[in-house]
């Protein structure tokens, strides 16, 4: 294993955290806060840890599979290690497990967190808690891919390890061209949903912070009621760009840089995506409808929480957790199955349930006609059997990591729906969950091993799995021969 350039890496990985911490510092000297020295403090030590670590290049920059595995999944827990340092030193979230839990939930996107009074944090916290979601949201390592010099097959490696889905594929022939695309359309987005929600009169902070965890499909508000306190007009926006953060980004690539309206649309995936959001939204609106206070409010609640949950966002408008058994139900599905792949969203991805599907009828067919070979088609292309059989081990890890997780935090003694529905939310990268863990509660009264479990879970879930599953596989560290 070339340990040397995965140090590199993380090395810059720390300089890159240390330069974001300026931001949450540039917020508390506007808001005249003092917790901003802290944020200063730690921007200048990373970045001059990881300037002198970086110094000096390794001399075998060359690395495989398994480096750039190992090198994510290390970054991302060094990323959350370092990152929750504000919150214990200002005293904010004093606990280091629950410091480490808040900026896992953060970095992953997830949106679960251990406070019952957001508003008690300073204005620079909230911003670095909810800017921690766009970070992880298209991936800092995407990031690295869109600025750092490296070689192909490093940025295959590195990207294929961080980014959400089944497969990876380049919209353009090099690589790091096509981070810097992602990243140009990550960025657009987010300041056009900005720009439209302080037109309609949000509050500038709340307007950057809330785009912050729509944006990464993060869900973590600035207000202890989520977005319910803000206007219909405004949650309709909102769960417009939580639909679009959770679309496969090949699809804007089809719409601006190739003028195709068609090949957008025609993407099995997205008609999937968009079928189910629209389906899912019309039953729970008439399932639930004595919930609403009329037409316009079971709408927009309906369609802000199907919106929330599939994409993974995990804000809230209302407290799905009274709603009756089959909109729970609905939405319990909707956690699971998650947004498409080549998106900030989470969960299992639409792709791979869209795969799945034609696995399923092949194998059908294959029952009534043993001799047919019939290959499975996406988007009207070949899928390789491969792919096909990496969902189908995907799906066989992700049922493992789900049982081992529910019968650990069983250990707690809380209800079944709230153990399951925990991990679920953690597992999937949603937030808020079922029981205890609904919108209106929280995860603090969970032990300490159930914290560290469920972050493995977010962390897990935000990597495809694979990363945090190889750093505790023997053959990782085994010396070759």
């Amino acid at each position: 294993m070339n340990i040397a350039s995965i140090a590199y890496i993380l090395g810059k990985l720390i300089e890159i955290e240390g330069i974001l911490f300026l931001l949450p510092s540039m917020v508390a000297l506007i808001y005249k806060e003092k917790e901003g020295v802290v944020y200063l403090i730690l921007a200048v030590v990373c970045f001059l840890f990881g300037f002198i670590a970086t110094k000096k290049k390794p001399e075998k920059q060359n690395y495989y599979a398994k480096e750039g595995f190992i090198a994510v999944a290390t970054g991302w827990i060094i990323m959350s290690i370092v990152g929750s340092i504000p919150f214990v030193l200002t005293d904010e979230i004093p606990d280091i497990t629950n410091a480490f839990f808040e900026t896992v939930s953060g970095f992953t996107t997830t949106g679960s967190s251990i406070l019952s009074d957001v508003e008690s944090l300073s204005r620079c916290s909230l911003f670095w808690r909810s800017f921690t979601h766009w970070i992880g949201g298209m991936g800092v390592f995407v990031f690295m891919l869109a600025i750092m010099p490296m070689t192909g097959t490093q940025n295959m490696h590195l990207m294929r390890s961080e980014s959400p889905g089944p497969d990876v594929g380049k919209l353009v022939p090099r690589l790091r061209d096509t981070a810097k695309i992602l990243y140009y359309m990550y960025f657009g987005i987010t300041i056009l949903q900005v720009i439209i929600l302080m037109i309609t009169g949000m509050p500038v902070f709340d307007a950057f912070t809330i785009t912050f965890g729509t944006a990464g499909t993060g869900g973590f508000g600035v207000r202890n009621s989520s977005i319910a306190d803000y206007t219909y007009l405004q949650q309709l926006i909102i769960s417009v760009f939580m639909i679009m953060f959770g679309v496969n980004f090949n699809f804007y690539f089809f719409i601006l840089i190739k003028r195709s309206l068609k090949e957008a649309f025609n993407m099995d995936e997205v008609k999937a995506y968009l079928g189910i959001i629209a389906v899912s939204t019309a039953i729970i609106m008439y399932n639930a409808r004595s919930m609403f206070s009329g037409l316009s409010d079971g709408f927009i609640k309906s369609f802000f929480q199907v919106a929330s949950i599939i994409t993974t966002t995990g804000f809230s408008t209302a407290d799905f957790n009274v709603w009756p058994s089959l909109s729970k139900h609905i939405l319990l599905a909707l956690m699971i199955m998650g947004a498409c792949a080549g998106s900030t969203g989470g969960g299992f991805k639409v792709s791979r349930i869209v795969i799945l599907s034609k696995i399923y009828i092949r194998e059908l067919r294959h029952f009534i006609h043993p001799r047919l070979v019939k290959n499975i088609y996406v988007d009207k292309r070949k899928v390789r059997e491969e792919t096909v059989d990496g969902v189908k081990v995907y799906l066989a890890s992700y049922v493992l990591i789900l049982i081992v997780s529910i019968l650990i935090i069983s250990l707690d003694g809380f209800d079944t729906e709230t153990n399951i529905s925990a991990v679920l939310a953690t597992l999937n990268n949603i937030g808020p969950g079922l029981g205890m863990v609904g919108p209106m509660g929280n995860y603090d009264n969970f032990s300490v091993l159930s914290k560290y479990i469920l972050s493995f879970d977010m962390l897990a879930g935000r990597l495809e799995l694979y990363p945090m599953l190889l750093l505790f596989a023997p053959d990782t560290w085994r010396k070759q021969g």
